[in-house]
């Protein structure tokens, strides 16, 4: 019994440890134009009909990944940043 309690606590230690790397890192606007696909001196119109365009088909409600999903939005969120 004393080892099962253990083994949990282990377990939940490393659960804990390993969430808190997971969280959201910051995207450099070089990745974010790669994944949303638009050029470089693309405008606020262009992102935004980019970032449509891919979550309609990532989207975890159309069968897609709720991470990758987290990661166009991420894209789009980091080059509206950098536009002002």
């Amino acid at each position: 019994m004393k080892y099962l309690v253990w083994a949990i606590a282990i377990a939940a230690l490393y659960w804990l440890w390993k969430s808190s790397f997971s969280g959201s890192k910051a995207m450099r606007p070089a990745e974010a134009r790669r994944l949303l696909g638009v050029s470089d001196d693309a405008d606020a119109n262009a992102i935004v009909e980019a970032h449509r365009r891919i979550i309609a088909k990532v989207h975890p409600d159309a069968g897609g990944s709720a991470e990758l999903a987290a990661q166009v939005n991420q894209a789009r969120d980091t080059l509206l940043k950098t536009l002002g």
